[in-house]
């Protein structure tokens, strides 16, 4: 049976992205305006998560810390000191953390599936602070490419991880040898695989694009992004909708 839980999964790319946008700015070499557009868009994915949750299934944990989670990123707008904004991911997490529990009746249980979360949230988190970064360079082309260089690095870490607990048992393995039905004929369970091994050699590939003396090296590795943005939310949401 394919399931997906929306508010977990907005919630999970809330929390991921607000992480690393204290990642990214930790150093203070962004303008302001970055973080606000970060943090707005961000809101609204954990607003998002909240009212899905009261719209389908309320888990208390989960709903409460998406809109604590949203509240907390709203009221670090102005400040200065970058440490604030692991207030707004730390609460996102109590919330994931939740949720997770709450999905455990799928398949692998309750810690497969938490770490199975919690590395899907870091990983969706990287895939889309990386390819809005990229697009911040034609706002502030000045910045060093080092920043983008980081986050990708970053990505290029977590991937290998979140194929490595989709194929813990019971995994995608148990789906592509029929096992586990996928409902389309074994068809999404390969489109998985193609995810996940076009996700690794996007990055690869964005890596060396970055390496380029060029400024145009930074829109080539954004547009490698938006590539792998699609990738990566297949690489983890499809493999977790049909194990659910």
């Amino acid at each position: 049976m394919i399931r997906l839980d929306a508010a977990t999964v907005l919630l999970q790319w809330a929390t991921g992205g607000l992480f690393f946008l204290w990642f990214t700015t930790r150093k203070h070499e962004m303008g302001a305006g970055y973080g606000w557009l970060m943090r707005g868009t961000f809101i609204v994915l954990a607003g998002g998560g909240a009212a899905a949750g009261f719209y389908t299934e309320f888990i208390p944990v989960r709903d409460v810390a998406a809109i604590a989670c949203a509240v907390a990123a709203l009221l670090t707008l102005k400040r200065k000191n970058a440490q604030w904004d692991l207030l707004a991911p730390a609460i996102g997490l109590i919330g994931v953390i939740a949720g997770a529990v709450d999905a455990a009746h799928g398949a692998g249980g309750i810690t497969v599936n938490l770490v199975r979360v919690l590395v899907g949230t870091a990983f969706l988190g990287a895939v889309s602070d990386a390819m809005l970064l990229g697009h911040w360079y034609l706002v502030q082309p000045g910045l060093p490419r080092s920043i983008l260089g980081e986050l990708v690095t970053a990505l290029r870490w977590i991937t290998p991880f979140e194929i490595a607990v989709m194929l813990l048992p019971t995994g995608m393995i148990s789906v592509l040898n029929g096992s586990i039905d996928d409902g389309w004929g074994g068809m999404l369970s390969w489109f998985w695989v193609a995810c996940a091994i076009t996700t690794v050699v996007l990055t690869e590939v964005t890596r060396a694009a970055l390496r380029e003396k060029f400024y145009s090296a930074v829109m080539a590795a954004t547009g490698l992004l938006y590539l792998a943005i699609l990738t990566a939310f297949g690489t983890d949401l499809v493999a977790r909708a049909v194990l659910a």
